[in-house]
């Protein structure tokens, strides 16, 4: 049998409740650190708040603190944010794109103007030297008459070979200076088709390019709408860890107060200390985990970093119509996503190349013009006294494969199978948008009912804190149990605080797998009046993200370059 003295009996006590505080402080740290993702996490400098989900936005910190709600935040991320924008401009690429696919139906018309300087020419001979007498043709004016007509009896032929030079003297040819100013023109007057498909690729590619910048919306609005619930459970999780610091801090000032009064023990006094001590490091981690959270948000909602902000938007439990399970038939889900009506758009697109590929066997018909005005100064700029010769001309052209060396069976077949490939894509797709649907709506299911729990815990914990600390004051419970009770009492709120936005967080992901961007429905159900109820800390049941397989096949629906023949 052993026998410990009631020194050594107070010393094993105290060792095992500084061990046993210690385990429980290292547990309320690991479970806010967990509760409050870095990545997605705020700050603000909130106050305690007596009883949790009042969870409204700490009082503004300076003259131009801004006021954020969650309606403005969305607002704000969907008319003004960077990632917006940079979602429109997939837009205005579209319609770059198809501005240059229809050109190809439209008449394509070019001018030019040339200057050629002739240094040398095969048509010019040069010098042939002078003409013999027998060649030549020069009447005498001032001879008779009657010699004047014989000599044209007898030099009549000679007079044909001046005019032939005359006739051939004024032609182009190798002249030093010529101008040509020309206007040319086409126009396809039949194709095979592949200019109406073209036309039609054209439309279809502008809808999935709108339809792409709606599912990037929708993305939009639900990474904001998530970064505002996560800057909201931050702040709550450092009011909490606030007012069990602040509760701590009554404690020790009520052991002191015993110490002096002798009711009490030197130990209990530093039993009291050694708790506050290991709730101000939860605290600060708290205020960061708080800090990056608030932070997250202003860059979704571009907001600059360094501007103080309000949020406004308390996060409280909901209601029982807001907690009720709303399903939607399979049918209106498919027509509400944007991703699986832009597929049917790429469907349309593969299908008119295939109409392309195949408009190869058939022969096209074009019509060319040209028109040009020309000038052969003796002067480079020489203009004045010159006439300006005109060239037009039309060519309606006809023109009609026959051999390709295989080349147009390749790009038929292949067109085909682009086309059986979407189409295959597309059937994925539906599937995928309804799992992740139904995975959606389990999770806010698991959600609810979590909640449900953890507010009948908060609810429990309140009273065994409240019972122990009176049995405290009466002398019938230990230190130990007082901070096991305040432990457990911080850990079934924060437990609540998560649980409730684990469920806001997860109907943010039913209204996303229908394909809503619906802002008034998110922000409806975090406005109304706060119920009262004690406030939360539990590690949070983080909602298992879509598989990489649904997410490939989200982004497969993308506006992928127009491609025309």
């Amino acid at each position: 049998m052993n026998i410990q003295t009631p020194h050594q009996s107070a010393v094993s006590v105290a060792v095992d409740s500084r061990s046993r505080v210690a385990a429980l402080s290292v547990l309320a740290a690991v479970i806010i650190a967990v509760a409050v993702p870095s990545s997605t996490t705020f700050a603000q400098d909130p106050r305690p708040c007596p009883q949790p989900p009042c969870m409204a936005a700490p009082a503004a910190a300076a003259g131009d603190t801004i006021p954020l709600s969650l309606e403005t935040a969305l607002s704000r991320a969907t008319g003004e944010s960077q990632e917006v924008r940079l979602a429109r401009s997939n837009i205005a690429l579209a319609d770059a794109q198809v501005t240059a696919a229809r050109s190809a139906a439209l008449p394509q018309v070019n001018g030019t103007i040339n200057y050629t300087r002739t240094f040398d020419s095969p048509f010019n001979t040069g010098d042939s030297g002078p003409t013999p007498d027998s060649l030549r043709f020069e009447p005498d004016t001032t001879a008779s008459l009657a010699e004047r007509v014989r000599y044209l009896e007898k030099n009549a032929p000679l007079a044909g070979i001046g005019g032939i030079g005359s006739l051939f003297g004024n032609l182009p040819f190798g002249r030093a200076n010529s101008y040509v100013a020309a206007l040319s023109g086409s126009q396809p007057l039949y194709s095979g088709g592949r200019v109406g498909a073209a036309l039609k690729i054209a439309g279809e590619y502008r809808e999935a390019a709108e339809l792409g910048l709606d599912e990037q919306m929708a993305e939009i609005v639900l990474q904001t709408r998530s970064a505002y619930l996560r800057a909201l459970l931050a702040q709550e999780l450092e009011r909490i860890a606030e007012a069990a610091l602040e509760q701590a801090e009554s404690f020790l000032a009520q052991e002191k107060l015993r110490l002096e009064t002798g009711t009490t023990s030197e130990l209990a006094v530093l039993r009291a200390e050694v708790s506050l001590a290991n709730l101000r490091p939860n605290l600060v981690q708290a205020r960061n985990a708080a800090s990056l959270a608030t932070l997250d948000l202003k860059r979704l909602v571009d907001i600059p970093l360094a501007q103080p902000v309000e949020l406004t938007t308390p996060l409280q439990q909901p209601s029982g119509q807001e907690l009720a399970e709303a399903r939607i038939a399979p049918e209106l889900l498919l027509s509400s996503r944007a991703a699986v009506l832009a597929s049917d758009h790429q469907i349309a697109i593969k299908e008119q190349q295939v109409r392309i590929a195949r408009g190869a066997y058939l022969p096209s018909v074009d019509l060319r013009v040209n028109y040009g005005r020309q000038l052969f100064p003796d002067q480079v700029f020489e203009f004045t006294g010159q006439s300006w010769r005109t060239d037009f001309t039309a060519v309606v052209g006809v023109s009609v494969p026959i051999f390709s060396g295989f080349r147009v069976q390749a790009d038929v077949q292949q067109a085909r199978v682009e086309l059986d490939q979407e189409r295959l894509k597309a059937a994925q797709l539906r599937e995928n948008v309804q799992l992740q649907y139904e995975q959606a709506l389990g999770e806010k299911q698991r959600a609810a009912a979590d909640l449900s729990a953890r507010q009948l815990t908060v609810d429990q914990a309140q009273r065994v804190h409240d019972l122990t600390v009176l049995r405290y004051e009466q002398g019938l419970a230990t230190q130990l149990e007082v901070s096991d009770a305040r432990l457990s009492l911080l850990q079934s709120r924060t437990n609540f605080a998560q649980a409730i936005a684990d469920f806001y967080l997860a109907d943010a992901g039913v209204l996303r797998a229908m394909g809503s961007d619906d802002q008034g429905i998110g922000a409806r159900r975090l406005t109304t009046p706060p119920v009262p109820t004690p406030p939360v800390t539990t590690p949070p049941v983080t909602t298992p993200p879509p598989s990489s397989e649904l997410d490939a096949a989200l982004r497969s629906v993308s506006t992928a370059p127009l491609r025309l023949p």
